[in-house]
């Protein structure tokens, strides 16, 4: 998904503890695909209505590509006659990026074409809208939080360029009688609270109460106690690629959690999996310690001004590219509440009188340079679109997709790149973004925040949401809010491939009204004691499905092993012919801002 949009584990954890994922089936084997409603469900109003996470045609398209339909049962090739000077695959954030990157460096005297496979631009970046009581409501679908960057600095540059604002987040009031936060991610204090399922139990401001209480072994509580209240004496990295980040990278995140806080493996693998793996959705036993640290080493933040939200996550982000690539795509002046505000004016997106144009619904299966890579005057590409098919050409390409798709799609790549690209894995998500009409029966017990042991999810808090986006002013329990709910899927003790094929298969087999049936049932276990009525008061609810939301870093993905590069680095380093690569997933950490380097290194290579 796209963005870890992370607190470091050493202050995530500081609020909360992690039980490990709902038990997941136990084979990958192939399966048939799912009717679309089964798969979709309900996708809210607005711009992004029939955009929620990898929709069905999303995934079909790119099931076929796997399982070279196209290769056994050719189709006839519309040649569209284009020829573009860069063509850009991917409408995510790198791919938006890359364009405006692109288009500034040429003043917008080159053509450039972004070919995205989703409904709307954004990739993960995209958001969730619902109107409960005539209120609107917006939630993230993957990226979330935003950083401050450090004045002076390239991200800060670019940021301003096209006009975001630090000073923009003014978030609504809470009305005093509990306090909330501006993300969705769980912390400490007084107002959050643990819930045993297995026990039916609730326990509230935990820490403060030392556990006391909690069905947990004393001897994990004495261990998650120490983590929180004894200093860790060991070394951390100072610079990415120094000594210490270089021998992180050598280790598994679980070994590190072991040996800086005395920690038992069972106690990692029980309370801490599956959020102890950061932003990577796996159990830490599959990850590298690295990626603990990684984006505050490669991006250094105001970190005293604590992470900032768009309303709808880092499609905020998205959003403001656009604007800045193609005015009238969102119409209206550019300021931060319009951009949040107006529709976009899809006609717009793919005019064909500008020199930069998104084409969306578009899945690009096939690309291939016209003779010699090292010679050819252009990049041929073939792309899915409302069932037939198209090409289109190129004097160069940006790859700024998912990963996991560039080995089935780029025909003549080399051995060597695709020997690199199958060490990149990937895991599942869902963020389930949940609408309530209030949540009094949240501050009847005097919580704002909370956290499960069992079923699906883990945490979810109430947050303050940026007023330029059109909320309300001031926020209270009797306002309708959204909770949004991350599914990760991981199993720790397997093997890391073993965890991303199995969460994926329980995400891609389980129909969108059996997580909406265990979602309602998991919150009327909860709060029906404080008197919550799943018919009355939950007003929706959308599944966001991300079959390869993060990239999962193994020991040796950053700085390598055996004397050998890490995977990341041919690409990074080595653009192929007439292809250069971006994507979040070369830095190994999945951030926005990766997003925007990595498009801006690729841009500077084909330039």
């Amino acid at each position: 998904m796209a963005d870890s949009g992370k607190i470091t584990r050493r202050d995530f954890l500081n609020g909360t503890l992690m039980a490990s994922g709902a038990a997941l089936l136990t084979a990958a084997c192939p399966f048939q695909l799912m009717a679309e409603p089964d798969w979709n469900g309900f996708s809210g109003i607005g711009d992004y209505a029939g955009a929620n996470g990898n929709v069905h045609q999303v995934m079909s398209d790119g099931h076929s590509i796997r399982d070279h339909v196209f290769e056994r049962n050719p189709a006839p090739v519309i040649d569209t006659h284009e020829i573009y000077d860069c063509v850009v695959v991917g409408g995510g954030i790198s791919g938006l990026a890359a364009a405006l990157f692109y288009q500034r460096a040429t003043h917008a005297k080159k053509t450039c074409l972004v070919l995205e496979n989703h409904p709307i631009f954004g990739g993960e970046a995209k958001r969730n809208e619902f109107e409960v009581d005539g209120q609107r409501l917006i939630a993230s679908q993957g990226s979330a939080m935003w950083f401050e960057p450090l004045p002076g600095s390239f991200l800060m540059h670019f940021y301003d360029s096209i006009g975001i604002d630090p000073k923009q987040f003014v978030y609504q009031r809470d009305d005093n009688r509990i306090g909330t936060g501006v993300t969705p991610y769980a912390g400490g204090g007084s107002n959050f609270g643990f819930y045993f399922t297995q026990q039916k139990q609730w326990l509230i401001d935990p820490w403060g109460k030392k556990l006391a209480g909690a069905p947990i072994p004393d001897q994990a509580k004495r261990e998650l106690l120490a983590m929180r209240s004894v200093p860790d004496h060991l070394p951390k990295p100072q610079r990415h690629g120094d000594t210490v980040s270089r021998h992180l990278d050598s280790i598994t995140l679980e070994d590190d959690l072991i040996a800086r806080h005395g920690l038992s493996r069972e106690t990692v693998r029980k309370y801490l999996s599956p959020v102890s793996g950061g932003g990577s959705g796996l159990g830490a036993d599959a990850l590298s310690a690295y990626a603990d640290y990684a984006a505050d080493l490669l991006f250094p933040w105001q970190s005293e001004k604590g992470p900032q939200m768009f309303p709808g996550g880092n499609a905020g982000v998205a959003r403001h590219m656009v604007k800045a690539l193609l005015p009238d795509a969102i119409p209206g002046p550019a300021t931060m509440a319009n951009i949040c505000r107006s529709r976009v004016n899809f006609a717009e997106l793919d005019a064909e009188d500008k020199a930069t144009r998104i084409r969306l619904r578009s899945t690009v299966i096939s690309i291939e340079h016209e003779g010699d890579a090292a010679h050819a005057p252009h990049v041929n590409l073939v792309y899915l679109r409302e069932g037939s098919l198209y090409r289109a050409r190129a004097r160069k390409v940006i790859l700024a997709n998912g990963s996991w798709t560039i080995n089935g799609m780029v025909r003549d790549l080399p051995a060597e790149y695709r020997h690199a690209y199958a060490q990149f894995y990937r895991a599942p998500c869902i963020m389930a973004n949940i609408a309530l009409r209030n949540w009094k029966p949240l501050a009847k017990m005097g919580i704002s925040q909370f956290q499960w042991f069992g079923g699906l999810g883990n945490y979810t808090a109430v947050r303050r949401v940026a007023t330029f986006g059109g909320a309300s002013p001031q926020l209270s329990p009797e306002s309708p809010i959204i909770l949004t709910v991350k599914i990760l899927f991981s199993n720790p003790g397997r093997p890391l491939l073993e965890q991303v094929n199995m969460g994926r298969y329980q995400m891609m087999t389980t129909p969108f009204n059996a997580y909406e049936k265990q979602l309602r049932d998991q919150f009327s276990e909860m709060f029906s004691g404080y008197g919550f009525d799943a018919h009355r008061d939950l007003a929706g609810i959308i599944l966001n499905r991300w079959g390869h939301a993060y990239l999962a870093p193994q020991p040796g993905f950053f700085f390598g092993k055996d004397g050998k590069p890490g995977p990341a680095e041919l690409m990074r380093q080595k653009p192929f012919g007439r292809v250069a690569f971006a994507n979040s997933d070369l830095s190994g950490i999945m951030d926005h801002r990766a997003s925007i380097m990595e498009a801006h290194r690729a841009v500077g290579q084909v330039l």
